[in-house]
């Protein structure tokens, strides 16, 4: 099953981060337990290389990503230690190559029309809408989704659980990420089953938004 047949059953991608690949391995089996599939180990510790290639390994149940990937070294490092889609903050060149060279999917960051055309013009037919919340909402992303009406979105920044329905119910939303799903107190104080708790409520809500759509 493809990572866009997952989303399609489970749109909401939590954000993993962690400086140590044990803590990684639990917070995305609690994930897994709650009913989500696909999750982002995000560059943004000394070991998340680690931490991604942990969860690739040990977690097979989870289609294990790499999130805030900056540039091409970066990106390359991500697939050569299991990463099985690329996520940036941002849209580059180098990241979206490296990805398509090795038929990866990729999933860069637009906040503007002319990212957005500049995605399209790179081949690319789903992008990272961030951060949501502060590029304009559900109101931006309608107004983004009217023009360039082949792109697929997945909003990250700001989503939570009192929007993550309005989100989803946008026609050209495929998914939603979040790093609501795997706080840092929860993990801090071990508590995963706080983690899987909320990774079942999502999937809910998810279930909720399809229905009233």
């Amino acid at each position: 099953m493809t990572i866009h047949e997952l989303l399609s059953q489970s749109p909401v991608v939590p954000l993993v981060q962690a400086d140590d690949p044990e803590v990684a391995v639990r917070v995305a089996r609690a994930l897994a337990a709650g009913g989500l599939r696909v999750a982002e180990v995000v560059f943004r510790t000394d070991r998340a290389l680690e931490c991604l290639t942990a969860v690739a390994s040990e977690v097979p149940e989870m289609i294990a990503g790499a999130g805030t990937v900056l540039n091409r070294e970066q990106a390359q490092a991500a697939l050569d230690n299991g990463a099985q889609f690329i996520v940036s903050p941002g849209l580059d060149d180098g990241v979206v190559g490296v990805a398509q060279d090795q038929g990866v999917p990729v999933f860069p960051g637009v906040m503007t029309p002319t990212e957005a055309q500049r995605a399209t013009n790179l081949g690319l037919d789903t992008v990272k809408f961030f951060p949501a919340s502060i590029a304009g909402g559900v109101p931006a992303l309608k107004a983004l989704a009217s023009v360039f009406r082949h792109l697929r979105f997945m909003p990250t920044g700001g989503v939570s659980p009192a929007n993550l329905a309005d989100f989803l119910r946008v026609p050209a939303v495929i998914a939603c990420g979040g790093s609501w799903l795997t706080p840092a107190s929860a993990i801090a104080a071990g508590d995963y089953d706080a983690i899987t708790t909320l990774a079942a409520q999502a999937v809910e809500l998810a279930r909720d938004a399809e229905r009233t759509t």
